[in-house]
């Protein structure tokens, strides 16, 4: 069930200590210095490899085309943003339809592939799902936007006491611990443990929970991982909630020097197989410039990797539907050079 914050920032849980919110195990991830040093790498890069040179395929959607879609549908539309219709409701996950996953909007990480549907096109939702609070999964104007045609938002520990300072009524917010789960509209939601941080600032220590998904609809299982490094608890979740119908794993934004809160590829491998996934769709990518990697390669990767070890994989464009228990194999769509969207059906901002 779910639990009610009391008094912040104190919380009841294993998690929380000395004012701020843990890992299980401390992850390897850039500290001090090294901060500085990707700041002013990120300042001064090459973005000629980072960002595509012309626009990626998007798949318009409309909300008569969602209303209609057959239940099961799912549909990636952009970074980590995934609209699912399940038992006849809409759900989404961490919506950002903002231009920058940034504080700011004339600066930061800019969306360099559209979002397929305005934030007003989307039909009314049953719930938003929240991994944690960084700027590319938690975006303010797209949660304000999305208040008044959503019933519930879930999120962890911590982050729900940001939603509810944003003007979200409490009544409408959900906050739960690792391993905690809610039931709505007949299907099961359950917070599960990550390798990450929190924080809205440069200065601060983990003020919030971030956490993993599980999604049981009474037929099919669904994990979503929100942000993690690789780490012992896929393997948990997997045993305590899986075997997995499909998994939507972060694979983008990685690098060795932040691999402990960012999985690299051959991790999200590991960890599909952790969670005992038969089918794995791969998100977190092909959306801002976030890392040093080219911005195809986590598309790239995905594919050779998945057939170098016989894993079911399907990388649909943004906006184009996956069908639970039909998925089609993933095929590099990436690699078309021309655009086939117009300024007239693709929606790039969350004032939408």
């Amino acid at each position: 069930m779910s639990t009610a914050c009391s008094n912040p920032p104190s919380y009841r849980s294993s998690q929380f200590r000395d004012g701020q919110f843990h890992n299980a195990v401390s992850p390897k991830q850039p500290g001090g210095w090294q901060v500085l040093k990707l700041w002013w790498q990120f300042m001064f890069k090459d973005t000629s490899r980072t960002v595509p040179p012309t626009g990626l395929t998007v798949v318009p959607l409309t909300g008569e085309q969602l209303e209609q879609a057959p239940d099961g549908s799912i549909y990636r539309l952009g970074h980590s943003t995934v609209l699912m219709k399940l038992n006849g409701k809409f759900w989404i996950t961490d919506p950002v339809f903002a231009e920058r996953a940034s504080p700011v909007q004339w600066a930061g990480p800019k969306r360099f592939t559209p979002t397929p549907i305005s934030l007003a096109e989307l039909p009314p939702l049953a719930a938003v799902v929240l991994s944690h609070d960084h700027f590319d999964h938690l975006d303010r104007e797209t949660v304000i936007a999305l208040a008044a045609k959503t019933n519930v938002f879930l999120a962890p520990l911590g982050v729900g006491d940001q939603l509810i300072r944003w003007g979200i009524p409490a009544s409408k917010t959900h906050q739960l611990d690792w391993w905690q789960t809610i039931e709505l509209e007949g299907i099961q939601f359950t917070a599960t443990p990550a390798q990450h941080f929190s924080g809205r600032s440069v200065f601060a220590k983990n003020p919030t929970l971030w956490a993993s998904w599980v999604i049981y609809t009474g037929t099919h299982r669904i994990y979503f991982s929100g942000d993690t490094g690789y780490f012992d608890g896929f393997a948990e979740i997997g045993r305590r909630h899986g075997p997995f119908d499909l998994t939507l794993l972060e694979a983008g934004a990685y690098d060795k020097q932040w691999e402990g809160v960012h999985m690299l590829p051959q991790q999200v491998m590991q960890a599909h197989r952790d969670l005992g996934g038969d089918w794995l769709l791969p998100i977190h990518n092909a959306t801002f410039d976030l890392a040093f990697h080219s911005w195809d390669e986590p598309m790239e990767k995905m594919l050779a990797l998945s057939a170098q070890q016989d894993i079911r994989l399907t990388m649909p464009r943004i906006g184009e539907a996956v069908r639970l228990g039909q998925y089609q194999r993933a095929q590099p769509w990436w690699r078309v050079k021309e655009s086939r969207t117009t300024p007239a059906n693709v929606h790039a901002t969350a004032s939408s």
